[in-house]
Order: structure tokens, then C-alpha cells, then sequence
């Protein structure tokens, strides 16, 4: 196959993903507004105290409707297996499912799609103190699945080196498993906390699976270059309705399946490096979180206004588009950064 026809299906797809999304969404819409899937705005910080500034600023946004990444990942699934139904049928010579490269990435985006969903769904009935799945078995839940992801890789792959641009491979043995751990539960989170405002965690989410479709692309991984395509369709139909104001919301179902799908993909194409350079404002977002909590805790002091930091911002008086615009410019500044390390390190010039 040509690289010119490889490169028409990583496009062909990805826009029917797009146009299964925006087709989806309208229905989706009415059936969360009929049934009241609307979101709840949460009244109490991450650490369980009152949350008055942030319930403030976003009471407004109360029965929005939310727990849109069900037709997000829902789509993509779609896609697949309508590629499936088109290979049995003989009108494609291969379906999307056919290399193993998608099996993980899918199962993924579905179980931590599921996942969310179901913290989602009890968030919007406010199920729990917490309205939502408790912290706890909410992250006993992630952790369970990036261990048996991580064993999968390491027993089954025989993945057990990292890659360095412009250095090399190094071999870390055993310890690759609790480094794919980290991987996962960190972009889960750091994905999750940064979907905060609207279009913000979809913008930035489109500009690294881009990153990561290109670096796949280029190292012949045809399979897995589509895959982040579908994720890019479905992303920029949920942006079309995301901007402000937003007509709903991904939710975790969302905001978890893309960001653990997004850890995966990053350590099957061994681009650990370029994650951290591309989702340097998932970091950023997640750190001041961190920053925020243990200041308080320890110092009974606040660094930030309000914790994320884009509500820090927020609460500046910054309005939510021009803090979405300005994370997006610096997103992708460091995408395009990533971008540039992952294919020297490929030996790419």
C-alpha cells in the first residue's frame, strides 16, 4: 500500500468518526435533557472542605448535560466495528480491528469509559457523600486496570525498556510495570482534573493524539495512527459543541478514557518522553493540585486562588475562552515540541 493511500484512510476515518460524533450529538442531547443527565456542580474541594469560590463560578453551568464521552468513545467503537462489517462484507481489504495494535488502546477507551460513566451517572443522581464514586474505590478501580494492562506489556509484549530521544533504550527490568502504572493512573488524572473548563482538556487532548498519530505514522504503525485519528474525529466533534458556551459536557466517561487511551498509546509507540513534553499542561494543571493541597494541609495556606490552576485564572477575572486560547497556545507549543523530539529520536530529519 502507498503512502498516499495510507495516509487518505488515516484521513477517511478519521472524518467519519467526526461525522458520526457531530451526527450523534443532537439525539444525545435531547435524551440527556429528557432523562435530567445534567451536571451537578460539586460544592466541596478535592481535600472535603467547602468549595463556595468554585461553586460560584460555575453554578451557572448546573444541568448542562454531561457524560458525553459515552458517544464519543461510542463512536470510535462504532467505527471499528463498522470496519469489521465492511471487511466481512468485501468492500475493504482490512478492517481497523484486524492488527492487534488496537486491541489494547479500544479496551482501554471502553473500560475507562465505563468506569467514568458509572461516576458520571452517580454525580448527576449525587449518589455517595461525594457525588460520585468515592476517590478511593474510584482509583482502586484504575489501578486494578493498569496493572493488568502493565502485566500484559511486560509478560506478554516482553516490553521492558524505556526509549530516551537522542540517548537510547534503557532496560529497567521489572520496574517497567510500576513505571506503566504511574503512566496510566497519571494521565487518567491529569486529564480529569484539566477538564475543568470548556473546551480546555478537549482542545489540548486533540493537539496530542495529533502528536501521537504522526509519530505511529511515521513509524509504519498504520493501525495505531488510525486509531489516534478516530480519537482526533471524535474530539473535535465534541469541541464543536464544547466551546462556550458548552451545549454538554464529556464528563469522567470521557476525560478518564481518553486519558488513560492516551498513556497506552504513548507506551506502545515507547514515546514516554514526548507524553511528558506534550501533556507538560496536564502537568502543570495536576501539580498545582498537588501544590495546592499539600500547602494547605501542612501550612494551612493557600497557593492558588482556586486549585486547578486555570481556575486560578478563573477567579483573576481571566474570562474561560481566553484561558482556553492561552493553555491551547501553549499546548501547542509544546506538542510541536514533542513532535520534533519523538521523530529525531526516531532518527527522523
Amino acid at each position: 500500500m502507498t503512502l498516499d493511500s495510507q495516509l487518505i484512510r488515516v484521513f477517511a476515518w478519521t472524518a467519519l468518526t467526526f461525522l458520526l460524533t457531530i451526527s450523534l450529538t443532537p439525539f444525545y442531547i435531547k435524551c440527556a435533557k429528557k432523562y435530567k443527565l445534567g451536571k451537578q456542580i460539586r460544592s466541596k474541594a478535592m481535600g472535603g472542605e467547602d468549595a463556595p469560590i468554585f461553586h460560584e463560578m460555575h453554578a451557572k453551568k448546573t444541568g448542562t448535560p454531561t457524560m458525553g464521552g459515552v458517544i464519543m468513545w461510542g463512536s470510535v467503537l462504532g467505527v471499528i466495528l463498522l470496519s469489521r462489517f465492511m471487511s466481512f462484507a468485501g468492500l475493504i481489504n482490512q478492517s481497523l480491528l484486524q492488527r492487534g495494535e488496537v486491541y489494547l488502546p479500544l479496551f482501554t477507551l471502553i473500560t475507562m469509559g465505563v468506569l467514568g460513566m458509572v461516576d458520571d451517572f452517580f454525580n448527576i443522581r449525587q449518589i455517595g457523600g461525594s457525588k460520585g464514586i468515592k476517590a478511593k474505590p474510584k482509583m482502586f478501580f484504575l489501578i486494578l486496570f493498569a496493572i493488568a494492562a502493565a502485566w500484559w506489556f511486560f509478560y506478554k509484549l516482553g516490553a521492558d525498556a524505556i526509549h530516551i530521544p537522542g540517548v537510547g533504550d534503557f532496560t529497567i527490568g521489572i520496574w517497567y510495570i510500576p513505571l506503566f502504572i504511574l503512566v496510566i493512573i497519571s494521565t487518567a488524572n491529569a486529564v480529569n482534573i484539566t477538564d475543568g473548563l470548556d473546551g480546555l482538556a478537549g482542545g489540548l487532548l486533540v493537539l496530542a493524539y495529533t502528536v501521537f498519530g504522526v509519530i505511529a505514522f511515521a513509524k509504519s504503525n498504520v493501525s495505531l495512527a488510525i486509531f489516534c485519528g478516530l480519537m482526533i474525529g471524535s474530539l473535535m466533534a465534541f469541541l464543536w459543541n464544547n466551546v462556550p458556551p458548552a451545549r454538554y459536557y464529556m464528563g469522567d466517561s470521557g476525560s478518564l478514557a481518553y486519558g488513560a487511551t492516551l498513556g497506552v498509546i504513548a507506551m506502545m509507540i515507547d514515546s514516554l518522553a514526548v507524553l511528558i513534553i506534550v501533556g507538560m499542561i496536564f502537568i502543570i494543571e495536576t501539580a498545582s493540585v498537588i501544590i495546592q493541597l499539600t500547602s494547605k494541609k501542612l501550612f494551612k495556606k493557600k497557593v492558588f486562588l482556586v486549585a486547578p490552576l486555570h481556575h486560578h485564572f478563573e477567579k483573576k477575572g481571566w474570562g474561560e475562552a481566553k484561558i482556553t486560547m492561552r493553555f491551547w497556545i501553549l499546548g501547542s507549543l509544546f506538542g510541536v515540541i514533542g513532535l520534533i523530539v519523538g521523530l529525531m529520536g526516531m532518527g527522523i530529519n
